[in-house]
């Protein structure tokens, strides 16, 4: 088994450098300073956006009867949206079945490696982002689920009623034998929009989206920096990847891209503040712990002993935008391409 994944322990841990990172003298310098500074934008740059464009609170507190708000923000989420398909064709089961597969597999690749490597897996970037993937696949099942059997229940009661109106009536028309099975169930679906008016999403439903754009981020930020940063640093010093670490840099962008591909869940921009705010966090945790305990950084461009540590922080700040747009840009294209090969069937907002 050691044999097969590799050497986890020495994949992982980076050595140990000469600097002691519990000195005051390590922390009370320019380099910190600025570090510390870039950090700062970050965060104010983050709760403005909050701030401004979140408005979830208002169309909760303004619909608390569950009706279709009058206006949308950008921040507005209906609660079909966290567990409907892209297409009207496609059956909520299938969307269900992904997201239990992936949360599956995420869920055993996370626990065989904090089994193998041990606790201090969770010092990393990559498993801090792959927790919040396979939280995000755990919820999403759940949502599915319910949204599974809201569409049960719709359908069934939206038949029986039509039954029963077409008979009380005496109109009952059986289809015609040339009648296309889509354009019934396109006009079942379209029946059922009107009969249910859409609800606001509730919390959960607003906490899913928002670990979806925050987990879009983080994971191109993530492989992006393992394979063109950290790849080449363990290959010069002579450091083996095994199975568990190639996987956790590319499974997670997989599963999340085939759930972007078939979900219903708008991308707003703004959002990109959450996956500012999940960096920052895991810096201050790193500059916290490393304040009370000598220990290793978990990436070497983190060291803020280097004179380079200024101009790393705001590299990896600004990486932040591109990886965000690359992902938005991708929502984007689904929409035109769908929108285009299927324009009767596709329905997310655009």
């Amino acid at each position: 088994m050691a044999d097969e994944l590799g050497s986890s322990r020495i994949s992982w841990h980076p050595n140990m450098t000469d600097v002691d990172t519990t000195t005051s003298s390590y922390w009370f310098n320019w380099r910190v300073t600025i570090c510390a500074v870039w950090v700062f934008i970050s965060m104010v740059f983050a709760s403005f956006l909050i701030w401004k464009y979140e408005g979830f609170r208002n169309s909760n507190r303004d619909n608390r009867g569950g009706e279709t708000p009058q206006q949308e923000t950008a921040g507005s989420l209906y609660e079909d949206e966290t567990w409907k398909p892209c297409l009207k064709g496609v059956h909520p089961a299938w969307l269900l079945a992904f997201r239990v597969i992936a949360f599956i597999v995420l869920l055993i690749l996370v626990t065989v490696t904090a089994f193998i490597d041990g606790g201090t897996i969770f010092y990393y970037y990559t498993q801090w982002t792959c927790t919040l993937i396979t939280i995000y696949f755990g919820l999403g099942s759940f949502l599915s689920m319910y949204g599974c059997y809201q569409y049960h229940k719709s359908v069934s009661g939206n038949k029986i009623d039509n039954v029963e109106g077409d008979t009380e009536q005496g109109n009952f028309v059986a289809p015609l034998d040339g009648e296309n099975s889509n354009n019934s169930s396109a006009k079942i679906t379209n029946t059922l929009e009107e009969s249910y008016p859409r609800k606001p999403a509730s919390m959960w439903g607003y906490l899913f989206q928002i670990i979806f754009q925050m987990s879009a981020g983080a994971v191109l930020l993530t492989d992006c920096v393992f394979w063109f940063i950290i790849v080449p640093f363990l290959e010069i010093n002579n450091y083996g990847l095994n199975i568990l670490v190639i996987n956790m840099h590319t499974i997670n962008a997989v599963f999340l891209l085939g759930d972007a591909a078939l979900n219903c869940l708008r991308f707003p921009l703004f959002r990109v503040a959450y996956f500012f705010q999940w960096t920052v966090t895991f810096i201050i945790f790193q500059w916290i712990l490393h304040a009370f305990v000598q220990l290793w950084w978990p990436y070497p461009f983190l060291d803020l002993s280097s004179s380079y540590a200024p101009l790393w922080y705001f590299s990896v700040a600004l990486m932040h935008i591109p990886c965000y747009g690359v992902f938005a840009l991708t929502i984007k294209l689904k929409h035109a391409l769908l929108s285009k090969w299927f324009p009767d069937s596709y329905q997310c907002v655009r």
